[in-house]
Formats: structure tokens, sequence, C-alpha cells
């Protein structure tokens, strides 16, 4: 970990100074009566989930006629996603774009266009750009961050920071403690709820920390008077509407296969952030981030990214009903739900209806079969292929797919199974972003704002106009 960059320090003066780059071109809208804006806003994020992700995990949940909430949701978009310098976005300006309304560079945390991503950024040139997030604190509303990555990872690092690398965490992780060193002072006191992952970036070496500076930023968010939690037991045990810091884990939380019953599900951590927001006189922006679905399709392992996605479908579900308890219409509500980006995951033709995975049933994790005969279909090799496939990332067979044993349902079902691809790009891990549209469902007030195809950066402007802010 670096000390805080000069740029760092500049973009610190420039926010306290309040001279951010305009994003007012996305807006509209004069503040008016109570009845007609929305008072909450949750937006939902579910990283990396594209149209193709959202398919087979609905497959894999409910099978070919299931619905899954995220389907059931009345208004709907396409989404552009392209950044600011590259057609294939990843999370930095893809986040950024809904939070600020400006398409900035790859690796950009919340900046215009003239920020590039650099290991000094006092050699990057670039303002930062006002996040919703924090026209809801100038607003005196209530805010809220949730994910299931490090919590200073780039999604979640939109919302609070501005930063012209986004690897560089420890300096995202400062922007968040009040009246620290490095503080975003547009947050004012502070982000009222921050759950996720990440506790490295928050600790120093000498606690096993990745900080090199000396500072515990969780002891110094503690005597600001944020309430900390680092289990399920401690996050449920928390006061209601007192500041609450929770991080599980020193860095991304586990998946939701692997999650052990210490650990809060997305559900949990949503419910959770709720419960400390409802009361705001104000009202609240809340995000919440699904974020390792990102992390495992880029391992091309479709089991975990599916069971994420579930994961993240049930947070949605749990927050309208949530909300609707005193919100039952949800005339002050409005709930966002999209993705970043999508991935190049495909699902192979023609393969027969499997219906949802179970134990007994690989469903669509399992081998393409002939729909009519039920046989596996076969490559130009003779060689059985599962249904989910990849555009690039690290499994390929060199040379003849029948130079290696042929695949079966068995195999290719087993949740560490990593599934083949077109293009061989490197190691585990390599599977990159892709560059098609995602989607995005919307409910609640002002949520008719939301058809047709629209570029990332207008969904910033619309739920600015539906909130108000």
């Amino acid at each position: 970990m670096k000390k805080m960059t000069g740029m760092a320090l500049m973009i610190s003066a420039a926010l306290a100074a309040g001279c951010h780059s305009s994003n007012d071109d996305n807006s509209s809208s004069d503040k008016g009566e109570a009845n007609t804006r929305a008072k909450n806003v949750i937006f939902f994020l579910g990283d990396g989930m594209g149209i193709n992700t959202l398919t087979a995990a609905r497959i894999y949940g409910v099978g070919e006629e299931g619905e899954l909430t995220m389907d059931t949701l009345p208004e709907t978009a396409f989404i552009k996603t392209f950044s600011h310098d590259a057609q294939v976005t990843d999370s930095a300006p893809s986040m950024a774009a809904y939070m600020t309304g400006v398409k900035s560079n790859n690796g950009v945390i919340s900046m215009d266009g003239e920020a590039t991503q650099q290991d000094d950024c006092s050699k990057s040139a670039g303002k930062p750009v006002t996040t919703l997030l924090e026209l809801a604190k100038a607003d005196g509303r209530g805010t809220g961050v949730v994910t299931t990555t490090r919590i200073t990872h780039a999604t979640p690092a939109d919302t609070y920071a501005h930063l012209c690398n986004r690897d560089l965490e420890a300096d995202i992780a400062v922007q968040l403690v009040p009246g620290g060193a490095g503080y975003n002072p547009a947050l004012k006191d502070g982000i009222d709820v921050v759950l996720g992952g990440g506790s490295s970036f928050f600790l120093p070496t000498a606690d096993k920390g990745k900080r090199e500076d000396g500072r515990n930023l969780i002891e110094e968010m503690k005597g600001q008077g944020y309430q900390f939690a680092s289990t399920l037991g401690e996050l449920q045990g928390a006061e209601a509407g007192k500041p609450l810091l929770g991080l599980f884990g020193t860095s991304h939380m586990k998946y939701e296969l692997d999650r052990p019953a210490s650990d809060p599900s997305l559900t949990d951590m949503t419910l959770a952030a709720i419960k400390q927001l409802k009361d705001k006189e104000q009202g609240y922006f809340l995000m919440v981030e699904g974020g390792r679905i990102d992390h495992a399709l880029h391992d091309t392992n479709a089991k975990r990214a599916l069971q994420d996605t579930l994961a993240f479908d049930n947070a949605i579900q749990a927050a309208i009903l949530e909300v609707k308890k005193t919100d039952p219409e949800l005339k002050n509500t409005l709930i966002v739900v999209t993705a970043d980006h999508d991935h190049t995951l495909v699902l192979n033709g023609y393969a027969k209806r499997t219906g949802k995975t179970t134990d007994s049933n690989p469903g669509v994790l399992g081998l393409a079969k002939n729909y009519v005969s039920g046989d596996n279909l076969l490559d130009s090799d003779g060689m059985p292929y599962t249904i989910i496939g990849f555009g690039n990332g690290y499994n390929r067979v060199d040379g003849s797919r029948a130079s290696v044993a042929p695949l079966d349902d068995a195999t290719v079902s087993a949740d560490d199974y990593h599934q083949e691809v077109v293009v061989k790009v490197g190691e585990l891990g390599s599977e990159t972003h892709g560059g098609t549209d995602v989607f995005l469902g919307a409910i609640g007030q002002g949520a008719d704002a939301f058809h047709g195809s629209l570029d990332n950066t207008a969904v910033f402007g619309k739920i600015k106009a539906a909130a108000q802010l």
C-alpha cells in the first residue's frame, strides 16, 4: 500500500471546496411534493450479470418456464455499457456512469473522462464527479452501501470515492472515514451503513492488514460512532438507526455456494441496511451489489455464478417485501435492478429443455442433449459438450477434444468445474467482460421512466429526477 498520492489529496481538496464536475445535463425536475418523488431509492447491481447469465440462472433455479423476481419487474430497458475509452467496459466506469451520469475511462473511480488510470494519481488529469449517494447526503437522506465484494472494490467505491485508479484500495478506504486524512467531505457525517468484505484495507500490516500507514480505520470509524459487525450474529444485533460498519472477511466475501452459516447472505445484509435506513425522515439511498457473480464468471465457473445470481435475486425479493410493509404501493420508493456489464457466457444450441438443476438433474449445467432423442450432442471431433460455454478463458483443450476423456454430466455439474472456452487467453480468472447490452428492471415511484434502449449514463438522470435530488 502506498501513501496517499498527491492526486488523491488534490481530489479531497476539490471535494471539500465543492468543485465537482457538473452532471446536471442528465437531470431534470425541481423538487416538488413528497408524493410525486421517490423518497427512497434502492439500486441493485448484479456485477457481470449479462442477459445470458440471467437466462441461465433462471433455468438453473426455476426451469425454463419459471420466473425470477427480476423477471416480474414491470418496467424494463436495455442498457448500453461502453466506457469513455473502451468498447468493453470494466466495473469502475460502468458503475460510475450509473452513479454520476458521466462516461469515464476504464479503471477510474467516479471521475470525468479526462482522468486516466495511473499508479500515481498526481500524473492523471480529470476531476471528481458528484454521485447519487453524495446528492442524497446533501439532501439530508440516509445512505447505505452493501456488497459481497471488498467494500473498497470498484463498484461500491464508485458510490462514495473519487480516484484515478480502482486498484488503490487503501486510498479508497480512507475516503469512508469521517474526520480522517483523505476523507471525502461530500459524505458529510458519513455513510449510515456500510456492509461487505475487505477488512484488510482497513487494518495496518501490524494487525495482518494491508495498510502501510499504520492506521486502523475500523477503530477510527468506531471512534466516530459506528457500530462494527464481523459476523451474522453481530449484524443482527446491531442497533437500528446508529451508523453501522460490517466487514465480513479480509477480502471478498465467500460465494453463496461456500458461505458458512456465520456469514450473512446478501439478503441478510440488504435487510439489515433497510432496518438502519427505513426511519430516516428525508428518505434514503441504498446501493446493493451482488458482486461475486462477476468473479465466478471470470473463472468460467458457471455454477457459482448462477448460485450467486439467485442469491442476488433473493435479496431483491426480500427488499421489495420489506419495503412494502411500510410503503405497500411503493409510492415513495424506487427500486432499480441492473448490471454493469456482461461476460462471454453462452448457451449452446440445440439442447433439449432441462428444467431446474437439482441433486439428481444437472439441468443447464449439464451436457447438451438432442431435443428429440435425448442423446448427447457431439462436436466435430465426435465429443460431447456442455450447454454453457464461454467465448474466452483458460480451459481449452489443445488440439482435438477426442484426445481427452469425454465429458459426463457428473463432471460438468460439479461445484468446481470450469466450462470450456473458444479462445484461450490465459490462466484461471482470465475470462473477460463482454460488450453487449444488459437488462434493467424497475418498480415503484418513477419506474415508468425506464424503457427502450438507454445509455448507462441516462440511468443516473432518471433516478435523480425520480428522487428529485
